[in-house]
């Protein structure tokens, strides 16, 4: 009885853990920055959208934006200004893969229907004039990738033959 009972214990605390929805929602925040090429854009009226919704937002300024595997379309429109636009790609967070490890099929099809399992990068800089791809945010869980240094990548010195 005490094993069935850790048993059960355990595969309900799984459940709970894994569930982005209930982690983190199905919303996020995102902060959008305007730029040209001589420095920030305040002003500027941008509009955010994606499968799920549409949202607007003066810059620089912040908006809640429901999470979605679609990319999200920022345009961004200033008198006087070329419109800046950027094509931001959503990214699958780590913890929606616990719902499948712990046995959470159910809870994995909820955070993908809902679009809890994606996220957005928290900021987002469109540049005005231009059009631009925004790459997903790197899962929380992954570690970053150092970039080669010089000395690494620079090719190995040809072996010297002896002279005859």
């Amino acid at each position: 009885m005490k094993r069935r009972l850790k048993l059960v214990l355990l595969v309900s605390l799984g459940q709970m853990v894994g569930c982005a929805a209930i982690v983190s929602g199905t919303n996020q925040s995102v902060t959008v920055e305007t730029r040209s090429d001589a420095g920030p854009v305040s002003g500027a009226s941008c509009k955010l959208s994606n499968n799920k919704g549409v949202w607007y937002v003066n810059t620089p300024g912040s908006t809640m934006v429901s999470r979605s595997y679609e990319d999200m379309l920022v345009r961004c429109e200033k008198e006087l200004m070329e419109a800046g636009q950027a094509s931001v790609k959503s990214s699958t967070k780590a913890m929606a893969f616990g719902n499948i490890l712990f046995g959470g099929v159910i809870g994995a099809g909820v955070d993908v229907a809902t679009g809890a399992a994606y996220d957005y990068p928290p900021v987002v800089t469109v540049l005005m004039g231009k059009s631009i791809v925004i790459a997903a945010p790197a899962p929380a869980a992954s570690a970053p990738v150092a970039a080669p240094d010089a000395a690494a990548s620079a090719p190995a010195p040809a072996a010297s033959q002896p002279a005859k």
